[in-house]
């Protein structure tokens, strides 16, 4: 039973309120002035209290600035009959959490009872309740065959619930939300098994995702037409659910539209932002321009993406889009150069376009394996979020956007080459030395995996996949949360990488990312 602390001089005027109070199950002591009331709450705990601004002693404000002393979570609303501004600002300056003005009616103390005490229960019932109903949903519509918009739609819906539970961990669905993000991504990996090979081909079906080498002729290049300062930030690793709680720090400063895409196959770095940049398929990239082949095979991970300023630049010049000024390139790999990003930004917001590439999320993805704090520090889901939410919220990308909020006529494309999933399943490989080290991918000579875990491509050349070392070389691709382990020492590396953060497969949080605009208000 909720507690309530009623605190007004007048209280015997109010007993009507009161004793409707209790009818509704609420326990409700009474005071008739400060001095009491702050003993009250000494002595015991309330669960909200209402608060006369005008009594005889001490006054309602002082009052209300010792009762949050004693206890700053209890909710007070102010009762007054002063409807001064000067007042409310005071009142609210002092943590004041809500006010009435007399006379208040019984409606008003309801809903102030409601939104005080009982806005957790309605809210955790409510999300219990479109929690099952939308768990059966999307087991129906699993049943039946469905198209990229309806996967989509389905991506959506279960970010947006995952963001829900995070915010009420007591209703218990953690689990049942766990166990349909498994069962969608085994269903989705089937799906993308079967399409993404039409998806590539000159003739794409109707309904076919954007993928990652559409996205600077939709997204960028029409707003470079325009003639205005554009801004184009790639962020590594970023997931839906991580620019989603991103997104709720900027609605005030930017109007924003979101649309989304298909990242290429594999989900990796080498292979997806190059692909973005050049507007091109790997393979394609290194068919036009061989200066700048991508073999993974023998080359560092990170050495493969030193050309995206030249693959930007060389998109643009095949475009026929002719920039006012030279184009500037930023990749921010630690906090001090992105601090100086930050400082410098309103130079660069002068140019016609400024590409930016930020690591620090694809950087967490990867510590998070490498340094036992931060697995517990973020062990699941939700805490990964909000891991990501902290670094977010000190991090220079969001002081570059705040500050560029400012520039009345600048545009702003925000996307990501690849998102990651929570690894917990490990698949037996087998490949040579040669084989690349990608945890969700392997390229190789006869590299074989179990097919019910992996999509297995013989031929890399027909998914635009760079593959040298002759027919024999084939590509396997981690499925849902899937992760690879070689035969030797199997035991020590399924444990090492369990409940990690890779990327490079399929999956839905791998696979279908956001492309944002943002217009400043």
């Amino acid at each position: 039973m909720s507690k309530i602390l009623w605190v007004d001089d007048e209280i015997d005027l109010l007993r009507p309120h009161i004793i409707l109070l209790q009818q509704r199950g609420y326990d409700v002591s009474t005071a008739t002035n400060g001095e009491d009331a702050i003993e009250l709450v000494q002595e015991n705990r309330y669960d909200l209290v209402f608060l006369d601004e005008t009594m005889v002693g001490i006054s309602g404000l002082e009052t209300l600035s010792v009762l949050k002393d004693i206890d700053p979570s209890i909710p007070i609303v102010m009762v007054t009959k002063n409807e001064q501004e000067s007042l409310m600002e005071e009142a609210i300056g002092r943590k004041i959490d809500d006010y009435l003005t007399k006379p208040v009616n019984p409606t008003q103390i309801l809903a102030a009872c409601k939104k005080f005490l009982d806005t957790q229960r309605i809210t955790e019932e409510k999300i219990t309740q479109d929690f099952h109903q939308g768990y059966s949903d999307i087991t129906r519509r699993l049943m039946d065959r469905m198209d990229w918009a309806d996967w989509l739609d389905v991506y959506l819906k279960l970010t947006e619930r995952s963001l829900d539970v995070d915010q009420h961990p007591t209703v218990g669905l953690e689990q049942s939300l766990r166990d349909q993000w498994r069962e969608c991504n085994g269903a989705f990996s089937r799906f993308v098994e079967h399409e993404y090979l039409d998806w590539l081909s000159d003739k794409r079906p109707d309904g076919a995702p954007l993928l990652s080498p559409h996205i600077a002729d939709t997204h960028l290049i029409p707003k470079l037409k325009s003639g205005r300062p554009t801004v184009f930030i790639v962020v590594d690793c970023m997931r839906l659910d991580q620019w989603m709680m991103m997104e709720t720090y900027l609605r005030p400063l930017f109007t924003i539209q979101r649309d989304y895409y298909c990242s290429i196959l594999p989900t990796a770095t080498p292979y997806a932002r190059n692909s973005i940049f050049a507007g091109l398929f790997p393979t394609d990239i290194n068919k036009h321009y061989p200066q700048f082949t991508i073999d993974e095979r023998g080359h560092d991970e990170h050495t493969l993406n030193r050309h995206e300023k030249e693959f930007l630049a060389l998109l643009l010049q095949r475009r026929r889009v002719q920039l006012k000024n030279d184009l500037q390139y930023i990749k921010i790999i630690d906090t001090d150069f992105g601090k100086r990003i930050e400082a410098d930004i309103m130079r660069y917001a002068k140019h016609h376009l400024t590409a930016i590439v930020i690591n620090a999320v694809d950087m967490i993805a990867h510590s998070r394996s490498d340094y036992p704090i931060l697995k517990e520090i973020a062990p699941d889901e939700a805490a990964y979020r909000s891991l990501t939410r902290s670094w977010f919220l000190h991090s220079s990308f969001y002081g570059i956007l705040r500050a560029l909020s400012t520039v009345k006529d600048i545009q702003i494309v925000i996307t990501t080459d690849h998102g990651s999933v929570r690894c917990m399943r490990a698949s037996k490989v087998i490949g040579d030395r040669e084989t690349t080290t990608n945890l969700r991918y392997k390229i190789g000579r006869n590299v074989k995996a179990e097919a019910r875990d992996a999509m297995i491509i013989r031929d890399p050349q027909a998914y635009k996949i760079p593959a040298g070392g002759g027919s024999a070389t084939s590509v396997v691709i981690a499925k849902d949360d899937h992760y690879f382990v070689y035969p030797t020492d199997y035991h020590h590396y399924l444990a090492k990488y369990r409940d990690s953060f890779q990327h490079g497969g399929i999956s839905m949080e791998e696979m279908i990312l956001p492309v944002v605009t943002l217009e400043p208000r």
